[in-house]
Order: structure tokens, then C-alpha cells, then sequence
């Protein structure tokens, strides 16, 4: 989605941080529901996202299993997909394309994901 007049600037990637992009709409606007709701937590999701996204720093970040545990994005498959617990339910999942340095969103929601629940 390319910004509009009225929308946040989103900050310049520096240094060797990694370049967060959006996969899918629905990530949009969960990002933005969760922006509005855990804005602390997911700020601190977003520096993992940009420092350290292939790095499980707590229990609460994590790559997924089994059959969740790669997708595709942009005609690249097989890429590890990753979550971050935001709130106790609230998640944030995204592919890490190492070789573009690219964190690609996937999924943002306040709700836990149904895909998980067995």
C-alpha cells in the first residue's frame, strides 16, 4: 500500500537494520489495530523486527512449526515465518527474507490466530 497525504512517514531504514514490508492487506490494518490498543508492546515488536527478527529473544518470539513454520511472499518460498506474542493474545507473524534483508508482515491481530489452535 503506498502512503497518502495524512499518513505516518515511516522512518528510514539505517545502519544494518532490516526493512520491514508489508505482505498482505490484513496486516495493514491489524498493525494498526494493534498500534491503537498494545502501541508499547508492538513498538518493541517493531525494533525486534528491524534489529534482530530471526532471533528469538523471549518465549514470546519464536518461529512457528510444523506446516506454519515457512511461507511464501513476493515468489520466494520456503521462508522461515516467525511470531511475536504482542499481548496475551495479540500476535504479529512475518517471513524473513535474509537474502533482501526483508522482514515481510504477514499478520498482525489483537485476536489470537486460528491457524494455531488445534
Amino acid at each position: 500500500m503506498s502512503p497518502k497525504r495524512g499518513d505516518d512517514v515511516a522512518p528510514p531504514t539505517v545502519s544494518d537494520e532490516w526493512k520491514i514490508r508489508y505482505a498482505k492487506t490484513e496486516a495493514i490494518k491489524g498493525w494498526q489495530k494493534l498500534t491503537n490498543t498494545a502501541g508499547n508492546n508492538l513498538r518493541t515488536a517493531w525494533d525486534i523486527l528491524r534489529t534482530r527478527p530471526g532471533q528469538g529473544v523471549s518465549n514470546r518470539h519464536h518461529q512457528l512449526k510444523g506446516g506454519l513454520a515457512t511461507g511464501s511472499v513476493q515468489a520466494k518460498d520456503d521462508l522461515p515465518r516467525w511470531q511475536i506474542e504482542v499481548t496475551g493474545a495479540g500476535r504479529v507473524w512475518y517471513l524473513i527474507d535474509a537474502e533482501a534483508r526483508t522482514v515481510w508482515l504477514e499478520a498482525a491481530s489483537v485476536g489470537h490466530p486460528k491457524l494455531t489452535e488445534g
